[in-house]
């Protein structure tokens, strides 16, 4: 299967691009390349595009605006690969939408087993799971067949995929305390650091989108030292 994923790279600078495009084709994948947000937007016009590996740093727009313009109409797997390691750099791609964040200068092979991992993620996001069931909260609806949110008006709310994962995770799991560590395994799948904030950025945007008032959440509750509990209610 993955040998059919097409893969598009965006990134400025020729020699990093032509070495991205060369291993990921050598292990068989179909390659788009782009080197600034018109080309990015060209090639993704065509369809198909299954992940883009996104440079920040790019002429014109960077690739943090670019992310926010893919995530207004795209759940595509997006990893930032970049030679920023500024964590304010990080934590806005994440809060925008980046599946995973990787810093130049990296290792190709990491970089495969990164994309492998989020390829394989988002496959299995749109595999169908009939008898999968509806969580109920406070009104809102989510569905874990559709991967859909829905207010208490009816309305449909936008989750990207990490934010669906983790409300996903929680609702599954509600009256329990569920560490900070299992969370990052539900929404990352790949190998983390202590001081990872994944979760505290995706708990703080779900908060936002979903609590009565986000600075008391009563749904998504912290556990001091522990992680975070759904209540449910």
């Amino acid at each position: 299967m993955s040998r059919a994923h097409h893969i598009l790279i965006v990134e400025d600078e020729p020699v990093t691009r032509a070495t991205l495009s060369g291993y990921f084709a050598a292990e068989g994948y179909r390659i788009s390349e782009a080197g600034d947000g018109e080309a990015l937007r060209r090639a993704f016009a065509r369809g198909d595009v299954d992940l883009v590996l996104l440079d920040i740093n790019l002429p014109g727009e960077d690739g943090l605006s670019l992310l926010r313009d893919l995530r207004r109409t795209s759940e595509v797997g997006v990893i930032m690969v970049t030679g920023k390691s500024d964590a304010v750099d990080r934590i806005v791609a994440l809060e925008l939408g980046a599946d995973d964040y990787v810093t130049k200068p990296f290792d190709t092979r990491e970089l495969l087993a990164r994309s492998k991992n989020l390829l394989r993620r988002t496959q299995a996001a749109r595999a169908v799971t009939p008898d999968a069931p509806v969580k109920r909260f406070d009104g809102w609806a989510l569905d874990l067949d559709r991967r859909s949110l829905t207010d208490p008006q009816g309305s449909d709310v936008r989750l990207t995929r990490g934010e669906f994962d983790l409300l996903a995770a929680l609702a599954s799991n509600a009256g329990r305390v569920l560490t900070r560590d299992s969370l990052l395994d539900h929404v990352s799948h790949r190998d983390w650091a202590p001081n990872d904030r994944t979760v505290d950025v995706l708990v703080g945007r779900l908060r936002r989108k979903i609590e009565r008032d986000a600075k008391v959440p009563t749904l998504i509750v912290t556990v001091h030292g522990v992680g975070y509990l759904f209540t449910g209610r």
